[in-house]
C-alpha cells in the first residue's frame, strides 16, 4: 500500500503542477489534503473498519469540492477573507491532490471503501490496459461481477495491517511494527520526482 510519504508525493506532485504562486505555506497545505486520508489509520484502533473507509470515501473531496465552489461563489467568500486572493484556488488544488493523491493510490493497489458510509464495500481497482491484436483493448482494473476482484468486504469483515493497527482487536504484545516508506520501485520513482519537482518550483519562484 502506498505510505503516507508517498500521499504527500503525489499531493507535491498535484501542487508543483496546478498552483499558480508557489510558497511553501501553499505547498504544505495541498500536501495535507493529500495526506488527509491515512488520518483515518488512527481513528480505526477505536473503531473497527476505519480505516480505508471513515476518511478514505470519495464522497469526502466530493463533499469539500462543493463547499469550496460554493465558497468561490458567494459575495464574500470565507477563503478570501480568512487566507487572502489565493485562499480559494488553493483550496481547489487541495481537494484535487486529497482525490488523486489520498483516495485514488489507495484505490490502486489494495483497496478503499470508495462510497461510505452511503454504501458499504471496498473496491480495489488494480490491473492493467492491454492493446491485444485478438481482443483490442483489454481491462482489468475494474471487475464488478459477482466473482469480480474489484469487490471486497465491508467495513464488518475487513482490516487492514498498519504498524499502528496490526490487526482487528487487540494488538499482540511485543508484536513488531512495520511503518513503510516506499514499497516499489515506481512509488520511490513517483518521491523522487516530486522532490525534483518542488526544488524546480521554489527556484522558478526566486527568479
Amino acid at each position: 500500500m502506498p505510505s503516507t510519504v508517498v500521499h504527500v508525493a503525489f499531493g507535491a506532485l498535484v501542487a508543483t503542477a496546478l498552483l499558480r504562486e508557489f510558497d511553501a505555506r501553499m505547498l504544505a497545505a495541498v500536501c495535507a489534503f493529500a495526506a488527509l486520508p491515512d488520518v483515518d489509520t488512527f481513528i480505526g484502533v477505536w473503531i473497527a473498519g476505519g480505516h480505508r473507509a471513515l476518511l478514505h470515501t470519495a464522497l469526502l473531496p466530493a463533499v469539500l469540492g462543493a463547499l469550496v465552489y460554493w465558497d468561490t461563489r458567494r459575495a464574500e467568500s470565507w477563503l478570501h477573507g480568512r487566507f487572502g486572493r489565493n485562499g480559494p484556488h488553493v483550496a481547489a488544488v487541495g481537494v484535487l491532490a486529497l482525490l488523486f493523491g489520498g483516495v485514488l493510490p489507495d484505490l490502486m493497489t489494495n483497496g478503499v471503501n470508495l462510497l461510505y458510509p452511503v454504501h458499504d464495500r471496498f473496491y480495489t481497482f488494480a490491473g492493467s490496459i492491454e492493446l491485444s491484436s485478438a481482443e483490442g483493448v483489454v481491462q482489468t482494473f475494474v471487475d464488478l461481477g459477482p466473482d469480480g476482484s474489484s469487490v471486497g468486504g465491508t467495513t464488518e469483515n475487513t482490516h487492514y495491517y498498519t504498524g499502528v493497527d496490526l490487526e482487528r482487536g487487540s494488538d499482540p504484545a511485543g508484536a513488531e511494527r512495520v511503518f513503510p516508506v516506499v514499497s516499489s520501485g515506481l512509488q520511490l520513482v513517483v518521491v523522487l520526482t516530486a522532490i525534483a519537482g518542488v526544488v524546480g518550483r521554489f527556484r522558478e519562484a526566486k527568479r
